[in-house]
């Protein structure tokens, strides 16, 4: 299996950092180990003094687990990017460092922007468009600015050095297997589709609970937290996908336009303190680790008062889907890791006298990662014919062979944006999120609490058994 590539170097700016080494350098490699990265230089770029060597060592040790799976081929690509690759030190945000580390470097290029977003925002307002090479992809992490105001503004730097089609801005949560896993089971279903709608679908739950609590990661998520690192950033697209109408075709234009459009058309309602929720983890075991108490954290400022669970209930004002409640949750340290949208089926009108037992509401589950399906489905027995029985149909959806970050680096590379959240999109999940954030900021909504390695607050729509 190949790719075109349409990216000749790869230049990832902030080389020596977290994400660089947990998440890119391991989801490249797999890449690589498919044969889906030919003849691709890596260039690492960062503010830390490294020799060679340091760089090498992080490259071939973020790479040993691909290494390791691969076949003979697949060793061979990772052992010639791991001699080719090299790293520089640069300070992006002084004018003329990174223009000239372009300069030198074989194009087209795509430059991995895996910092900070105000140092991103700084170092793509000192380079000009003459300074980029042709056919430079600009690749930005979420999340995207700080406001649907701020993304504008960045949206317009961009746009001042490459073409949209030539800006990725990442959402590693939309995996392509998962995106065509949803897309293939709304529209390849003629079963489906008449009942996906306001009159037969009672709610929409969208669930990224971890078991997982900070993790050291206080200094990016303590000025984020759920709402903003979760729900705004990859949530709102899975929502998305969920209530889209049919589109022309799978290519990039008509999906992202199907995308914006249901966007576009969704809110969340005030008052805040109903349609919204917000907790934060206190002192708890999860499995057999003790947590601590989230402002007992490193790094952590308790006056900031971020959430670590968050929900939020979003309607979506069409046709399709008007009073249909899309309620939207994701949260750390709790006991259990959920990962699925759940479709909540309205009971039926009516149930013929005579029969006993299960009358409940059906229901669809959508799991992500592993990407699974279960169906609820009452049936008759088994023993007395009279009485329903709940049953539930199961089945594993495709998976990829890549990490998500993989896959990321895949559209990244083949010029493909299918994966990447276009502009006005970026601008519209913070549009949906804003007026939370500042009722938040007042206090309208009461900081809840719940114990880590618990299931949270057991009063929420979403709780367990809820």
């Amino acid at each position: 299996m190949t790719s075109k590539t349409t990216v000749n170097t790869l230049l990832i700016l902030g080389a020596s950092g977290d994400l660089t080494g947990r998440l890119l350098l391991p989801g490249l490699a797999r890449l690589v180990a498919n044969g889906l990265a030919d003849g691709l230089k890596l260039v690492g770029a960062g503010s830390d003094p490294w020799t060679p060597q340091q760089w090498t060592k992080r490259v071939r040790g973020a790479f040993e687990a691909a290494a390791k799976d691969a076949g003979a081929a697949g060793r061979k690509a990772i052992a010639a990017l791991e001699k080719s690759t090299e790293y520089h030190q640069v300070d992006v945000t002084a004018d003329g460092q990174l223009a000239t580390l372009l300069a030198g470097l074989e194009a087209p290029i795509a430059v991995y922007f895996a910092l900070p977003p105000h140092i991103s925002q700084k170092a793509c307002e000192v380079l000009t468009a003459g300074q980029l090479p042709p056919g430079t992809s600009l690749v930005m992490e979420k999340p995207f600015g700080s406001s649907a105001e701020s993304a504008r503004e960045l949206n317009k730097t961009l746009a001042a050095l490459v073409p949209e089609d030539h800006i990725h801005r990442v959402d590693h949560f939309l995996g392509k297997a998962t995106v065509f896993n949803i897309l293939g089971l709304r529209f390849a279903n003629s079963f489906l589709e008449p009942v996906w709608n306001r009159d037969h679908i009672e709610k929409v739950e969208i669930i990224f609970d971890e078991d997982l609590a900070l993790e050291g990661r206080a200094r990016y998520y303590d000025g984020a937290g759920a709402l903003k690192d979760m729900i705004q950033s990859h949530l709102l697209h899975i929502m998305a996908l969920l209530a889209i109408d049919p589109p022309a075709s799978i290519g990039e234009r008509d999906l992202r336009d199907a995308i914006s459009t249901v966007l576009r058309a969704s809110s969340i309602s005030a008052p805040y303190k109903k349609s919204t929720r917000r907790a934060r983890y206190t002192a708890g075991r999860i499995g057999n680790r003790d947590v601590p108490d989230y402002v007992a954290e490193a790094g952590v400022d308790p006056a900031r008062e971020t959430e670590t669970l968050a929900e939020v209930e979003v309607g979506i004002d069409t046709w399709r889907w008007k009073g249909v409640p899309f309620i939207l949750r994701s949260g750390k340290a709790l006991g259990a890791a959920r990962k699925e949208a759940i479709v909540t089926f309205r009971p039926v009108p009516h149930l013929p006298t005579g029969f006993e037992g299960v009358d409940s509401p059906n229901q669809l589950r959508i799991g992500f990662g592993p990407d699974t399906l279960q169906l609820d489905v009452d049936v008759n027995g088994p023993g007395n014919i009279f009485t329903l029985n709940r049953v539930t149909l199961n089945a594993e959806l495709n998976a990829s062979d890549l990490l998500p970050y993989g896959e990321v680096l895949e559209g990244i590379i083949t010029g493909d944006p299918l994966l990447s959240v276009r502009g006005d999109t970026a601008v519209e999940c913070w549009r949906i999120i804003e007026p939370v954030i500042k009722a938040w900021a007042k206090d309208s909504v009461p900081l809840e609490e719940y114990d880590a390695g618990g299931p949270g607050p057991a009063d929420w729509p979403t709780a367990v058994g809820g």
